[in-house]
């Protein structure tokens, strides 16, 4: 740009503002007192303009990865991964849907990198997008202090039959959906999926309130309530019930060269190792509950790609 292209530009700013933001002096041109109030501003809208077009342009952005929910087991341990490596760009989104094709779609289409779903019948998947196992999030017996079950410290599956899980919202076509059908038809449990879901605070109180309903919560998910509500967390042993989850990502992602991508990730750091059936998966073993640090050190989304409530 020209002298005479930048000094119209300043006097065309100066005309919208108001004020002068330069003056002449027998040094040269120096900024007004104006012009010095003016100028971090300013400097902080161009940064923020630079971060937006950097947030969405084709191998410059974060990697986005979608989550179930903020405080789901998926994002507990992509933070647990970020403090290990927090050199990593992440950007941690909700879709927002229940049917996992929707974020097959997103991540084909390169809106996302990868998505924490799990697609039933992977033969469905497009050529391009593939699915590997993450981890598997042990269930728990979340009840109040009023239920039967509320003073065992551990449960076997057939100590839950007969008594009432309360799975609210279960929606058709979800991946939980057909978790929750198989787990009841594997272990004669009684799952009731009556209602919509309010949301974590009604469901909650709900809990808190009564003497003959529980629900089942993974164990790494975070809920939070007041403690006069005296709720309890109940492993499940004997075997150990878990939720399978998954990492859906495109092919056409390829991986970072880092000594990162080629390490082992304890995704189930501090959880319990326990064997177990698998809903979902067919009885595969929680032993197996590592994935490697490829599933999150993908490189940048390919310049041809372009960027654009659970257990």
């Amino acid at each position: 740009m020209t002298q005479q292209a930048i000094s119209k530009r300043i006097a065309a700013l100066e005309r919208a503002l108001e004020v002068r933001l330069f003056t002449r002096t027998a040094r040269g041109v120096e900024m007004t007192l104006d012009g010095q109030a003016f100028l971090p501003h300013a400097r902080s809208v161009v940064a923020g303009v630079e971060r937006a077009i950097a947030a969405v342009r084709p191998g410059s952005r974060a990697l986005r990865i979608d989550v179930l929910g903020l405080r789901s087991a998926q994002s507990v341990v992509l933070h647990e991964y970020w403090q290990a490596h927090p050199e990593t760009n992440l950007d941690v989104v909700t879709l927002r849907v229940d049917d996992p094709r929707v974020a097959v779609a997103a991540v084909e289409a390169g809106d996302i990198d990868a998505s924490f779903r799990t697609v039933t019948d992977p033969g469905l998947l497009p050529p391009d997008v593939h699915m590997i196992h993450a981890f598997d999030s042990p269930l728990e017996l979340l009840v109040g202090p009023g239920h039967p079950l509320a003073s065992a410290r551990r449960l076997t599956p057939p100590q839950l039959r007969k008594h009432r899980i309360w799975v609210p919202g279960i929606a058709p076509l979800s991946e939980w959906a057909e978790f929750y059908d198989q787990l009841a038809t594997d272990f004669d449990l009684r799952i009731d999926a009556a209602g919509p879901h309010f949301g974590d605070e009604v469901l909650l109180d709900t809990l808190a309130g009564s003497t003959d309903v529980a629900t089942l919560v993974g164990a790494r998910d975070r809920y939070i309530w007041p403690t006069n509500y005296d709720l309890r967390r109940i492993p499940i042993v004997s075997p150990t019930l878990a939720y399978p989850l998954s990492l859906i990502l495109s092919r056409t992602n390829h991986i970072q060269g880092s000594a990162e991508s080629s390490a082992t990730w304890e995704v189930c750091q501090g959880s319990p190792r326990r064997s177990g059936s698998l809903p979902g998966q067919r009885r595969h073993n929680t032993a197996t509950a590592t994935a490697t640090a490829t599933a999150l050190t993908l490189a940048r989304p390919h310049p041809d790609k372009g960027d654009s409530t659970g257990c």
